[in-house]
């Protein structure tokens, strides 16, 4: 926590915060009170808490525009699980971090743990920042302050759900009907070191499945994920693979995890796009 014992030092905090948010305040004192953590304001009403209130809904719309934008095909279900990850209190920190906002938050001194703040206390701060900024330069200035902040919070969430739906899955029916966990082989890599393609397949109970590519291996490991779920599920229903997809029985799907167990899932959601099993909140 910064030292801030006169209007002066004040001043060139809140000049060094600025430059940290990259955006210029207006009502300097607007800034002051967002960064004026309650255990060291004069009344609560003088703390950024009301700030942090209207920050957390307009963090809220600005990421639901996004995820509108950025995923067309998805579901609500899918854009909701997205949502909660990016505006999560943890991610809220995380985003503070990279505008350096422990530097500049100001708390009582039984909150200052030998210089490091509490992240609840970050993410609380950095919400009514995004307030502050709403407030003073209206909502374009507030999406263009988060959208730099949002998006690789964004993409890594959305790569995290498409990594654990299919993979989830298809352990969880491996483990299921033959007692094994799936194993990923990788069978070859090409081009250059800086953009390399990965070729692998996923074995189950000693059966190998249809190879996938991929950019990655993660991603190429999804992709095989997929096609065994596809040649598992086909046979379950006692259907070829160029039929209608089946549905998957309840008694598949249960346990899978939080992410994805719901019971009215289907096997559509096998050709979810881009992230994740097409699937609503349950």
């Amino acid at each position: 926590m910064p030292e801030v014992t006169n209007f002066a030092e004040l001043e060139v905090l809140l000049g060094q915060c600025q430059t940290a948010l990259n955006y210029r305040f207006h009502d300097i004192e607007l800034l002051a009170m967002c960064l004026t953590h309650a255990s060291s304001a004069r009344t609560r009403l003088h703390s950024n808490e009301r700030l942090e209130f209207l920050g957390d809904t307009i963090l809220g719309l600005v990421v639901c525009e996004a995820l509108y934008h950025r995923f067309p095909e998805s579901s609500e279900g899918e854009l909701t699980r997205i949502k909660s990850i990016v505006v999560s209190r943890a991610t809220c920190a995380t985003m503070a971090a990279r505008v350096r906002l422990e530097e500049f938050v100001l708390v009582g001194k039984g909150l200052d743990h030998g210089g490091h703040i509490p992240s609840s206390i970050l993410a609380g701060t950095f919400e009514g920042l995004i307030a502050g900024i709403y407030l003073d330069g209206g909502l374009e200035a507030a999406r263009d302050f988060l959208t730099p902040l949002i998006t690789p919070e964004i993409e890594s969430s959305a790569a995290t759900l498409h990594e654990q739906n299919f993979k989830s899955l298809l352990q969880h029916i491996a483990q299921k009907r033959f007692g094994a966990t799936p194993m990923y082989r990788l069978l070859d890599e090409r081009g250059p070191d800086h953009s390399k393609v990965f070729h692998i397949s996923v074995v189950v109970a000693g059966r190998v499945f249809p190879a996938a590519w991929g950019a990655n291996k993660k991603e190429a490991e999804q992709t095989a994920a997929q096609h065994a779920l596809e040649e598992l599920l086909g046979e379950n229903a006692g259907e070829d693979r160029n039929s209608s997809p089946p549905e998957l029985r309840e008694s598949d799907i249960v346990e899978v995890s939080a992410e994805v167990a719901t019971t009215d899932m289907a096997v559509s959601l096998i050709e979810a796009e881009p992230f994740g099993l097409g699937v609503e909140e349950s």
